[in-house]
């Protein structure tokens, strides 16, 4: 019995020295830290870019004559809009700090502005004006929320225009082609979708301002001297696409500040 009664105990010494050790084994496990969240990103707007646009426009003209081979009194000859499409591209550079977005771009595009009144002196003869290309050159100032970007552009744009005069039968009367400088201001927001690409929208006002242009008939012969005053509207959607690895979803907001 005796003997029965120290086996029993010297098992239950044993088990309990086994649990023991096991407790003791689980409790010394190495704790393993969670890793770090990611660290917020930014999209960044600076480097060069490259992009495509397309849209519409109107070209608002109006007409005065000064002179003409007629020795006709000079007087106004009325208004009209010459609106139509636009495709062309743009090139440009900008740098970022913190938030605010700084550039430089050039833009040059084909147009088919198209418009025509009749004459107030000489009706039915009337009088239109054609666009047929504009650039601009300009600086830009802009602020970003991540990859929108909000900016308003300002600064040269040149136009590339036809005007003619035709009689009330349709012939034409006299012709000119003339480049006119002026300048612009205009404004726009961009969606970075990508890493270096982005999309957009902008509005632009071409100020062309006013000036005497002489058109001249089917012969080469001076016809008129006709005042003209333009401005232009013009809307567009823009494609970019920015150059090397600047930028893009996913760089980390240290690299920035």
């Amino acid at each position: 019995m005796k003997r029965h009664l120290g086996w029993v105990f010297a098992s239950v010494i044993s088990i309990a020295g086994l649990d023991g050790a096991s407790a003791a084994d689980i409790a010394a496990r190495p704790y393993t830290k969670a890793p770090p969240a990611p660290a917020p990103v930014l999209y960044d707007w600076s480097g060069f870019y490259i992009g495509v646009n397309g849209g519409g426009g109107s070209s608002h003209n109006c007409w005065d004559l000064v002179t003409d081979i007629f020795a006709s009194l000079p007087g106004r000859e009325g208004c009209h809009n010459a609106t139509g499409g636009t495709a062309g591209g743009q090139i440009g550079y900008r740098w970022q700090t913190a938030s605010w977005v700084f550039g430089l771009e050039g833009q040059g595009n084909w147009a088919d502005f198209r418009g025509s009144n009749t004459s107030l002196l000489f009706a039915p003869d009337f009088n239109r004006s054609r666009l047929d290309a504009f650039g601009l050159l300009t600086g830009q100032v802009g602020y970003a929320w991540n990859n929108v970007l909000l900016y308003v552009k300002g600064g040269a744009a040149v136009a590339g225009n036809r005007f003619d005069a035709f009689s009330g039968t349709g012939a034409l009367l006299a012709r000119a082609d003339e480049t006119r400088w002026g300048g612009t201001v205009g404004a726009g927001l961009e969606f970075g979708f990508a890493p270096n690409w982005s999309i957009g929208v902008e509005y632009d006002h071409l100020f062309m301002g006013s000036r005497n242009v002489n058109l001249t008939g089917p012969t080469g012969a001076f016809f008129e001297t006709e005042h003209i005053g333009q401005d232009v509207d013009i809307g567009l959607v823009r494609l970019n696409w920015r150059f090397g690895g600047f930028g893009g979803l996913g760089a980390p907001v240290a690299a920035r500040y």
